[in-house]
C-alpha cells in the first residue's frame, strides 16, 4: 500500500513539474491609455490578439537596457518616459529564442504612435538611395547626401548603427526559420 501511495504522490508531484509554462514568442508596443508619455510592451498572437494569460515577471532588452517587466494579463507597463520620438529596439529572450521588433515612436502633442519598421525597409531604403545614384550619374552627390540625412536620422532618434544592423540580422534569421 505505501508503494502505492509513494507512487501515486509522485506521479502527481512529476505532473505539476512538467505544467505548461506561459513564453512570449511575439509582442506589440503600444501607448499605454494610463499614463502620458509611456508605452506597453502587450504579448499577442499571431494574429495580434493579446494573450490574457500571461503574467509574471520577463526580461526584455529597451534599446540596450535591461527591464523586468511585471506583466499582468498580456501587458506590462514600461515606466520611462518619451521625451522626443525616437526609435525602439525592443528583445525578449525564452527557451524559443530570442524575440526582437523595432518600433518608430512618433510623439505628438501628448500622444505616441508606435510604427513597427520591418527590416525590409531598413535594407531598402538605402539600396534604392544608391541604385538610383548609380542609375542617374548626375544625381550621385544628392544620392549620398540623402543617405547621410537617413543615415543622421537614424542616429539622431536613437537608432545606433549596431542596432541597426542587429535588427536588420534579426529579421533574416526570423525569416529564414520560419
Amino acid at each position: 500500500m505505501k508503494k502505492i501511495l509513494f507512487a501515486v504522490l509522485l506521479f502527481l508531484l512529476s505532473a505539476t513539474a512538467f505544467a505548461d509554462t506561459v513564453s512570449i514568442n511575439r509582442f506589440i508596443i503600444k501607448e499605454n491609455p494610463f499614463a502620458r508619455q509611456e508605452i506597453a510592451v502587450v504579448a499577442t498572437d499571431t494574429a495580434d490578439h493579446i494573450l490574457e494569460n500571461v503574467n509574471g515577471r520577463f526580461a526584455f532588452t529597451i534599446n540596450g537596457f535591461s527591464y523586468n517587466l511585471n506583466f499582468q494579463n498580456g501587458t506590462a507597463f514600461v515606466r520611462q518616459k518619451l521625451e522626443k520620438s525616437s526609435f525602439m529596439y525592443v528583445k525578449h529572450a525564452n527557451e524559443s529564442g530570442t524575440h526582437s521588433v523595432l518600433y518608430y515612436v512618433y510623439k505628438s502633442d501628448d500622444k505616441l504612435t508606435p510604427i513597427r519598421i520591418s527590416w525590409m525597409w531598413l535594407v531598402a531604403i538605402p539600396l534604392l538611395i544608391m541604385f538610383a545614384g548609380y542609375l542617374f550619374k548626375r544625381f550621385l552627390v544628392i544620392a549620398a547626401v540623402i543617405l547621410i540625412i537617413f543615415i543622421y536620422f537614424n542616429y539622431h532618434n536613437g537608432l545606433s548603427i549596431p542596432t541597426f544592423f542587429e535588427s536588420i540580422f534579426d529579421g533574416l534569421k526570423h525569416s529564414l526559420m520560419g
